[in-house]
């Protein structure tokens, strides 16, 4: 299933894609794509019903955040090789863990802002992974049995406060409208190798990123171990697995986003996004 939230910012109702390319409503199913709403019989139940007798969503209405109410925003940093060389970084040991505050949550089209004084905006296409069950102290080899589905995630960065300012990574990523996430969530059924997924952002109609999950350093099932045991991961819990070369910092000189640009992005299987920047 492609499970989705349509409406307004703060007002988004529960819905699918149906195989022609419809939105179909699911408020009488479910009260939101969340959660509690992600557990393997919810999914079954919904995954039983006929997505005709489903009320079309008629127009074009705004697509929000695939999964609302996200508890954590779990980011792995330089989880490609390739990428980590043109950061001028090494290829971690372990894996990198970083957040994304809720607050940057948007939809996959909504407006990205440049943060006032930002002269380094850049971009990251990531595959997301939600959470569906309690993952505490998860063995890689069960790790598998607690996603959810996968989406698309921009992981929009500040290299100058993420780097130069002093303190962690995190007040680089976390600014207003950097992670948005979308369009749907493609539940793990219809992803069966999640490590072969190519994957590209464009800026401008300029392909910059151009990468496939198969040249992950840490795997989802080794993330999802990893992770748990440090924190319990929770339904609904977000966790964003690194993005492949092509960055705006990675390139000769480095290029960053301004204000009135239109990000594009892609993930095989988990649909597209597409942003316009501007000024906040």
């Amino acid at each position: 299933m492609k499970l989705l939230r349509h409406g307004p910012a703060g007002q988004e109702k529960p819905g699918l894609l149906d195989a022609s390319g419809a939105l179909r409503d699911l408020s009488a199913h479910v009260d939101d794509i969340h959660g509690a709403t992600l557990d393997a019989a919810t999914l079954q139940r919904l995954r039983a019903l006929d997505p005709t007798t489903l009320p079309r969503v008629e127009g074009q209405p705004r697509l929000g955040p695939c999964v609302g109410r996200i508890g954590k925003f779990v980011c792995i940093g330089l989880n490609y090789a390739d990428h980590a060389a043109e950061s001028n970084m090494p290829v971690p040991s372990e894996p990198v863990i970083f957040n994304k505050w809720t607050s940057a949550i948007v939809g996959p089209n909504d407006t990205v802002l440049i943060p006032r004084g930002s002269e380094k905006t850049d971009w990251e296409v990531e595959l997301g992974v939600v959470i569906g069950r309690t993952a505490s102290y998860v063995e890689e080899a069960d790790a598998m049995d607690y996603v959810a589905g996968y989406c698309v995630v921009n992981d929009v960065s500040e290299r100058s406060y993420q780097l130069e300012r002093g303190g962690t990574w995190d007040k680089g990523k976390g600014c207003d409208t950097f992670g948005p996430i979308g369009p749907w969530l493609v539940t793990a059924d219809e992803i069966p190798d999640p490590h072969a997924l190519p994957m590209w952002l464009d800026v401008d109609g300029h392909r910059y990123q151009n990468g496939n999950t198969r040249t992950m350093v840490f795997r989802v099932p080794q993330l999802i171990a990893y992770l748990s045991r440090f924190m319990t991961l929770q339904p609904g819990d977000l966790i964003s697995t690194g993005t492949p070369p092509g960055v705006g910092m990675g390139c000769k000189p480095p290029v960053y986003l301004r204000a009135g640009q239109t990000m594009r992005l892609s993930i095989e299987g988990l649909g597209e996004q597409q942003q316009t920047t501007a000024q906040a």
